[in-house]
């Protein structure tokens, strides 16, 4: 007897209710294996054999294929299981009445009685009944399903509805994945590879950001044998959009040096840029300093936090500059002079590091930065950098980085 000619209305409920549950352990298996396949093309063959494979006896799936959209076609990529007729490449066109009433709804079911249904087309392809499913931005795929046997609408809906949605999400996720690593890409071909070589000093820089990118940003810029510009940048929050204007300030810096503006003409133009970019909500700190061969160090702060000069009498904060970059379109600059002696370092960094948090909610502080950079006083740059990321690890035990994280050492040998 079928299950829907039973004659007891409460023992087809309890059955319905079972078929569903079952139904639904197989349905987040499927999923479950979707989720965990980063590669778009991976994720969908993933999905294709899995819906094969495990709702044959539920649903009657034999075979399978999946239809990628190329102009005026949709053209098959893969296959699995039966109706293995239609070579690879075999297209269909995209004024097929299924394939149209499919990217009306998302979902079809069909039989070779149904209107629309081409022998021709069907026939290539070694099938007489199919469900399926569009998927992807602008309907990307098409994933069908032969059937074989006596087609239980409600539960294919159902699954399919379910794996399509899924499968949406994925393709999304992984779309906005792309998108933030492209970012990381072009943050990286920003950040310096190597160290500069500049005679008579020892220089090194290192960024951790927060998230996949960041909102920290540094740069080195030899202008000749005798004159070295350090730029560090801070957005802020952190992630893409603060990647993004950490960028546009790195490139504005590099700009207006190269048309050999002033320090001070550079960074006044460069805010009034950011504040007409339309996201004045936001705003970026930087400190620029330029290093003389002879030690003399030229800088603006623009609301960034000081760099620190350690020289023989203890520390200097380089303070002088003005507001950060951005709010305040009409903001005016100065600019700082210190000079660096053999054996004298500058440490420049972003507030990701003195505001690092331990359990406890308790930060580590400038005081604690100027004490690991006076224990390593003789240590190369790069090490003096390496230890102090090195202590800040100790110091938060784990907690979750919360910010951007930026050093930049300059040592005069």
């Amino acid at each position: 007897m079928s299950r829907r000619s039973s004659p007891s209305r409460g023992g087809y409920l309890m059955r319905e209710a079972s078929d569903y549950k079952a139904l639904y352990r197989k349905l987040e298996r499927t999923i479950d294996r979707i989720e965990r396949v980063d590669d778009t093309a991976m994720a969908l063959s993933a999905c294709l054999k899995s819906l094969v494979d495990n709702f044959h006896e539920d649903l009657g799936f034999v075979g399978g294929r999946i239809y990628e959209h190329d102009g005026d076609q949709y053209v098959l990529r893969r296959r699995h299981g039966r109706s293995m007729r239609a070579p690879i490449g075999y297209g269909i066109p995209i004024t097929y009445p299924p394939i149209q009433t499919l990217l009306r709804d998302g979902t079809l079911i069909m039989r070779r009685t149904d209107s629309g249904f081409d022998e021709t087309i069907e026939g290539a392809i070694g099938v007489s009944k199919f469900a399926a499913i569009c998927v992807g931005d602008d309907n990307q795929h098409i994933i069908s399903l032969t059937i074989k046997g006596p087609i239980d609408e409600e539960h294919t809906l159902y699954a399919l509805n379910g794996v399509r949605h899924i499968i949406n999400m994925k393709l999304r996720q992984q779309h906005l994945r792309d998108i933030i690593h492209e970012a990381r890409d072009i943050q990286l071909s920003i950040l310096p590879g190597e160290p500069p070589q500049f005679a008579g000093y020892d220089i090194y820089g290192e960024s951790r950001p927060a998230d996949v990118v960041g909102g920290d940003l540094f740069d080195y810029l030899l202008q000749s044998a005798r004159l070295l510009g350090v730029a560090v940048a801070d957005a802020s929050g952190h992630g893409l959009p603060a990647a993004l204007q950490a960028r546009d300030v790195i490139t504005g810096i590099r700009m207006g040096m190269s048309e050999n503006l002033k320090i001070i003409s550079a960074i006044e133009r460069l805010n009034r840029v950011i504040h007409k970019s339309g996201l004045s909500s936001r705003f970026v700190s930087l400190f620029y300093g330029e290093i003389e061969s002879n030690g003399n160090f030229i800088y603006c702060n623009a609301g960034h936090p000081p760099a620190i000069l350690l020289h023989s009498g203890g520390f200097t904060e380089l303070k002088l500059g003005g507001l950060v970059l951005g709010p305040n379109p009409q903001a005016r600059y100065e600019r700082g002079f210190a000079i660096l002696a053999p054996g004298d370092y500058v440490l420049m960094y972003t507030d990701g590091v003195t505001e690092a948090m331990a359990p406890g909610e308790k930060e580590y502080g400038l005081a604690r930065l100027k004490s690991t950079l006076k224990k390593n006083v003789g240590r190369t740059a790069r090490e003096i950098v390496g230890a102090v990321f090195d202590e800040l690890a100790q110091f938060t035990a784990g907690e979750r980085q919360m910010d951007d994280r930026t050093l930049v050492v300059v040592r005069r040998l």
